[in-house]
């Protein structure tokens, strides 16, 4: 009998998006091989690592994608397999829709609202619509020191500080801070367990999407699999007002993560020259799962509005990713990186 072969999973946020992430999930936990071991996640990270942490407790790697499927389908995604099927085969190619998105009336008004006005001054924009999905979660098992350990994400608004919730520290408002955009919602006031203060909290994406340095323990794996929702590279530069918007956003989204990044390929250099003993730092092996092709048709209008088709090209996409990891890198997990750092930031 061989033992599987154990991951860390980093989930970035990016709202409507993250439904990649779902893909990508589903495919991961179809395969008997693979065995998750950690969770870091943020905003819609963090939603996707919850339902996995409490579908497992309740019902193995069938039960994590049951629960995926069921949070998906509260966002609005279709999640019978025909009809997604259909809907997506009738649908103009998604760039298309994209661009029709963020034109629509509906969409101007709030993104003109939001460029004006403040989550304070405009009550519409008060309640987080997934709150009430949150609240769904069984916190007994997202909480649970059973099955894969999980990290959430946000942004202490008083220190500008990351703060990484886990075990018992999780809550329905820990996850909604995770997801805070605070030019759409007021930012998530709770008391912290840790400090017994009442703090406020923004998305966690300001400064950990997600934060890989929880998933550097000595009892957890050596694997971390990114799974990138904001692409990394446009090729085009943004030439109007929304599009100079989304890729502020893509960028500030991505610093915290390739900081991170870079701070691994720093060690491993240490490591390679004898500079630091083998042993003394963790060897991070790196992979990630992207589309970023699919994600540069896309726009902040299929982030903050899901749309069923929009949804439905996501899993398949990020099925399809990580299907073309593991064909392509199934046998690197546990011996080395599949991601070259170095030529990442040369």
């Amino acid at each position: 009998m061989t033992h599987p072969l154990k991951i860390n999973l980093a989930l970035q946020g990016g709202g409507a998006h993250g439904a990649f992430t779902w893909g990508v999930l589903d495919r991961i936990l179809a395969d008997d091989d693979i065995e998750i071991a950690a969770i870091s996640g943020t905003s819609a990270g963090a939603l996707n690592g919850a339902a996995v942490k409490s579908g497992m407790i309740s019902g193995g790697k069938a039960g994590a994608r049951e629960n995926l499927d069921w949070l998906w389908s509260k966002v609005g995604a279709v999640t019978d397999d025909v009809l997604t099927a259909w809907i997506s085969s009738v649908s103009p190619t998604s760039a298309v829709m994209a661009r029709a998105l963020e034109t629509t009336p509906a969409y101007q008004a709030m993104d003109m609202a939001m460029r004006f006005f403040t989550p304070y001054t405009l009550p519409a924009f008060v309640d987080n619509p997934l709150r009430p999905i949150v609240e769904k979660f069984s916190y007994d098992k997202v909480c649970a020191t059973d099955g894969p350990e999980l990290f959430v994400c946000a942004t202490n608004v008083r220190t500008g500080k990351i703060r990484v919730f886990q075990g018992e520290e999780i809550s329905p408002d820990a996850i909604l801070a995770s997801a805070c955009l605070p030019t759409v919602f007021k930012a998530v006031e709770f008391e912290d367990p840790r400090t017994g203060q009442i703090e406020a909290f923004w998305d966690g994406g300001y400064t950990g999407n997600p934060a890989l340095f929880p998933l550097y323990e000595p009892h957890l794996p050596d694997d971390l699999v990114v799974v990138n929702i904001n692409p990394i590279v446009r090729e085009e530069v943004p030439r109007n007002a929304q599009a100079i918007q989304n890729r502020i956003n893509e960028v500030s989204f991505n610093t915290s993560l390739l900081r991170e990044l870079r701070a691994i390929d720093f060690v491993r250099r240490l490591i390679e020259s004898g500079k630091i003993e083998d042993g003394q730092m963790k060897q991070v092996l790196v992979h990630m799962i992207a589309d970023d092709a699919l994600m540069n048709d896309l726009n902040v209008a299929t982030k903050l509005i899901p749309q069923p088709a929009i949804l439905a090209r996501l899993k398949s996409a990020g099925q399809a990713a990580a299907d073309r990891f593991l064909t392509d890198h199934k046998a690197d997990l546990g011996r080395q990186s599949s991601v070259d750092l170095r030529a990442m930031f040369d």
